[in-house]
């Protein structure tokens, strides 16, 4: 084999091979256009090279024009590939002067077919053999074509345009395609050109060699595209890594991604999303199976929802429930927004949504409680009324009454008056003492004057006075100075423990400790009732627990219940000191 067919060959076969890489990319990426023309300029070069070789090995007259003339169709494929990839890749070069390159270099190629035997030679007169490469080759002799102006002409406005072209990628900061494409592109185009004017001009006696400097354009073309091959692949790591973090945030989060194509009918969903409505991994989902799980109520509110969206700025959120076949009624909450075409119809949806069931029943175990407290605090407003009105006011007037009547008929014996005076004493010393209880079950006023261990103590006296059942205080260690919240925190706590054993355990003694232990307070209440099993009787749901929790977690502390069926039940408080050690007035 010849070494003019071994190179040329190479030259076929390089091209070839990118064009054939550049054409896969462009058939799994349509919107690849720069793959595509690369390809097909790819492939024009080994045209090109081909029809050299042709020239080369003609032997007649007859066989050199025809193969001169067909050479012109590669090269016009050629030269609009050129223009179509720094168009489209470089995204530069003026429009009308790539027009004029594609029409001059276009009527070229009519002439090249209706004037002389091909658009070089008017006629070819002998085919003349010299050596290239150590082997005899033919090279023409014959008449210019002066139509032969018109493709030159073409070539110049080529180097003219991807110039102007490579300067405006310059100018925009990006150098290497700038130098690489850009300036290949000018310099082999260039020497093209003034090669073959040599060549065909009868100037230069060797073959056109055309391919040679396409070939290196070409080579600058793909070096190019393998970068952005490449930086394609860094990103869709970069993508993939993206995709994992935002995988594991909605995962944290417990949310689920949803993409509703309106014009396909379709729905995208993540597998959390799917998890969340009870849908298989492989499922194929659509509007109508996702409305099928919501619950027949809440359909219309939530089709309401998002034709608001549709009809507004696109943007929707809605709280809705679901009934799933394995968990039953769950509450979800959604939000998202409505994505529109140029033309302002919607055509995706775009979403999240998550499980909110624990947030409703929450704020359902809120609405309960503030009713039950609401009650609380108007049952206590009546009972204080009732013994007000009841009690005090009806003991008031009818000692006012008395005294009225004492007043007008007093006793004419002086011992008979002193003996009345000692009995209206005594009744107001009463009421007195009625009202004393009842401010002191308002607001203790031994805790303001005489500090948490004294108000403890004389509670625990009166109340086992009270109900007739034995009450042992012990304290040790507690400083005397405690904060107001955290003293008035203990004893509410004490308060509500003791009013539960009388109403609940049948308890017949009950032991109330105040400590102070590794830089803690601690307030146990124990009894020896009937006890309770917590769980078949669920402590939280006593008004009075759930009090006395609040009281402690407002002031750092921590509420634990112990208690079995039979054995009594204990109530400890644990709070921190360094949340007492404030100086409160005594």
């Amino acid at each position: 084999m010849s070494w003019t067919t071994v190179v040329w060959s190479m030259i076929a076969a390089v091209c070839l091979t990118l064009a054939a890489v550049h054409g896969l990319v462009w058939c799994r990426r349509k919107k690849a256009w720069g793959n595509l023309v690369f390809a097909l300029t790819a492939v024009a070069t080994a045209l090109l090279a081909a029809g050299e070789v042709w020239m080369m090995r003609s032997q007649t007259t007859g066989d050199l024009a025809t193969a001169v003339r067909w050479t012109h169709v590669p090269a016009w494929l050629l030269i609009l590939g050129l223009i179509a990839f720094v168009r489209l890749h470089l995204r530069a070069g003026r429009p009308w002067l790539a027009w004029m390159v594609v029409g001059m270099r276009t009527l070229s190629l009519v002439a090249n077919f209706l004037t002389g035997v091909n658009l070089n030679y008017l006629e070819i007169t002998e085919i003349r053999r010299i050596q290239f490469l150590g082997e005899p080759i033919s090279i023409g002799v014959g008449v210019p074509n002066p139509w032969m102006i018109l493709s030159q002409v073409a070539l110049v406005l080529l180097v003219i345009f991807v110039t102007d072209a490579a300067l405006s990628v310059w100018r925009r900061g990006e150098l290497r395609p700038a130098v690489i494409v850009g300036g290949g592109m000018v310099f082999c185009t260039l020497l093209a050109t003034v090669q073959s004017i040599l060549v065909f001009w009868g100037i230069l006696p060797m073959p056109l060699m055309a391919s040679f400097c396409y070939m290196i354009v070409v080579a600058a073309m793909g070096f190019e595209l393998s970068r952005d091959v490449l930086r394609a692949s860094d990103l869709a790591d970069e993508l993939r890594e993206s995709e994992r973090r935002m995988s594991m945030a909605t995962e944290a989060a417990n949310l689920g991604i949803w993409i509703r194509d309106l014009v396909r009918g379709e729905i995208w969903a993540t597998d959390r999303w799917r998890t969340l409505f009870e849908f298989t991994q492989s499922e194929r989902l659509d509007f109508e199976k996702f409305l099928q799980r919501v619950h027949p109520e809440d359909r219309e509110p939530l089709l309401d929802a998002l034709a608001k969206a549709v009809n507004s700025d696109g943007l929707y959120e809605a709280e809705f429930r679901v009934v799933l076949p394995e968990r039953g009624v769950r509450w979800i909450s959604a939000r998202g927004s409505v994505e529109f075409d140029a033309k302002g119809e919607p055509i995706r949806v775009r979403g999240t949504s998550r499980d909110c069931t624990a947030r409703k029943q929450a704020e359902e175990a809120a609405h309960q409680l503030s009713g039950r407290l609401i009650q609380a605090q108007e049952d206590t407003q009546k009972r204080l009324a009732r013994e007000l009105h009841d009690d005090f006011s009806q003991s008031l007037a009818l000692l006012s009454v008395e005294l009225e009547m004492f007043g007008q008929n007093p006793p004419i014996d002086p011992h008979k008056i002193a003996a009345r005076m000692e009995e209206f004493s005594a009744r107001v010393k009463g009421l007195s003492s009625e009202v004393h209880q009842l401010s002191h079950h308002l607001h203790p006023a031994k805790l303001d004057q005489l500090g948490l261990v004294a108000a403890m103590r004389g509670f625990c006296k009166e109340f086992a006075q009270a109900h007739e059942m034995a009450i042992g205080f012990v304290e040790r260690g507690v400083p005397r100075m405690i904060s107001n919240d955290t003293a008035l925190c203990l004893y509410r706590i004490a308060q509500e423990a003791l009013q539960n054993v009388v109403k609940h355990s049948g308890a017949t003694t009950a032991k109330v400790e105040l400590m102070c232990d590794n830089g803690h307070l601690h307030l146990v209440v124990a009894d020896d009732g009937a006890g309770f099993d917590p769980h078949a009787t669920p402590a939280t749901g006593s008004l009075g627990v759930v009090s006395m929790g609040e009281r402690a977690r407002f002031v750092g502390g921590a509420l634990t219940i112990a208690s079995h069926s039979g054995t009594g039940t204990r109530v400890e408080v644990r709070v921190p000191i360094a949340a007492t050690e404030e100086t409160a007035p005594r």
